[in-house]
C-alpha cells in the first residue's frame, strides 16, 4: 500500500541516479536569465525541484519552470559560479538530472487564489499559474523591468510592479495585494515565492486577514532528499518537508526570515546567507 504524507501527497521520490539528458533548446529570457528545455517526461507537481548536475562542475537545485507531458525546463539566473556556467549550456549539451524532489503546492478546486511573485520567484510559480483559473489574482514584482521573468507568457491578468517604476506600478507586491484585499476582493489562498523578506510580509498580511498562505522557501540543498540536513529551517528540512510550506507550518518556523545555514553548517542572519549564495 502506498503511504501518503499528512497533506495527502504521495511518497517523495528518492531515486538518486542521474538521468543524463541533452539540452533540447535554450531560450535567453533577458540579460539575467536563461531557460533550458529537456525533451523528457517528468512526473511533477508545481513547486517541486530537480538537482541539475554539470559534469566536472557541480550540482545545484532548480525548480521546474515549464512542464508538459513530454518536456520540462529549468530557468537559471546567472549570479554565481555554477549558474554562470549553466547559462552557457546550449542545445546538445549533456547534464544530469535527479528528482523531482520535495513537496509542491497544494491546489484545491473552487478556491479564489492570489499568486504573488517576486523576481525569479516567478519560476516555481509559473507551472502553478498554468493550472489555476485565468481570473485569479496574479501579481508580479521585481527591481526593474529587466528582472521581470516571462513578461509575455501569461495573459493580461498579471499585475506588474517594479521598485523603480519601469514596468507597471511603482511600489511593492505587498501594496498591490493589500489593495486587492481591502477592496473586498475575496481571496481564499495566497501562493508566493520571491525574496524571503517579501514572503514574510505576504504571510503577515494573510495572517492579519485570515487568509491561508503557501510559500516556497530557498535554502542550501546538497542532497535533495533530507539526509544531509544542510537546508534545515527551524525543525523543517526544506528539501523534503518543503520547499512549499503552508500557514500552519510557517507559524512554527521561527527561523523563517531570520537565519539560514551556510555550506559549512554555520547559522547566519538571512542577509548574510543570501550574500554568500550570490557569490
Amino acid at each position: 500500500m502506498n503511504s501518503r504524507d499528512n497533506r495527502g501527497y504521495p511518497p517523495v521520490m528518492t531515486d538518486q541516479r542521474h538521468t543524463m539528458l541533452k539540452v533540447a533548446k535554450k531560450r535567453v529570457e533577458n540579460d539575467h536569465f536563461a531557460t533550458l528545455f529537456f525533451d523528457h517526461a517528468l512526473e511533477f507537481r508545481p513547486g517541486q525541484f530537480v538537482m541539475l548536475w554539470i559534469p566536472g562542475v557541480d550540482e545545484k537545485p532548480y525548480t521546474v519552470s515549464y512542464h508538459s507531458a513530454d518536456q520540462f525546463a529549468v530557468t537559471i539566473e546567472a549570479k554565481g559560479l555554477f549558474s554562470n556556467r549553466a547559462v552557457t549550456l546550449d542545445r546538445g549539451d549533456l547534464v544530469g538530472i535527479r528528482g523531482p524532489f520535495g513537496n509542491g503546492f497544494s491546489i484545491s478546486k473552487g478556491q479564489r487564489t492570489a499568486v504573488v511573485a517576486g523576481g525569479c520567484g516567478m519560476a516555481p510559480l509559473a507551472p502553478l499559474v498554468d493550472r489555476l483559473a485565468h481570473d485569479d489574482i496574479f501579481i508580479h514584482g521585481a527591481r526593474s523591468k529587466a528582472f521581470i521573468l516571462y513578461p509575455d507568457r501569461f495573459g493580461p491578468q498579471r499585475e506588474f510592479c517594479t521598485d523603480d517604476g519601469s514596468l507597471g506600478k511603482k511600489g511593492f507586491v505587498t501594496d498591490l495585494l493589500t489593495a486587492r484585499i481591502e477592496s473586498g476582493d475575496p481571496i481564499d489562498m495566497v501562493y508566493t515565492c520571491g525574496p524571503e523578506i517579501m514572503m514574510y510580509h505576504i504571510f503577515q498580511i494573510c495572517e492579519k486577514h485570515g487568509i491561508s498562505c503557501q510559500v516556497s522557501l530557498e535554502r542550501y540543498m546538497r542532497c535533495g532528499f533530507g539526509v544531509c540536513g544542510a537546508c534545515v529551517c527551524s525543525d523543517q528540512v526544506v528539501c523534503k518537508d518543503g520547499p512549499v510550506f503552508g500557514s500552519d507550518r510557517i507559524r512554527q518556523m521561527t527561523d523563517f526570515n531570520r537565519t539560514a545555514l551556510l555550506k559549512s553548517g554555520k547559522e547566519v542572519p538571512l542577509e548574510d546567507y543570501f550574500s554568500w549564495r550570490c557569490k
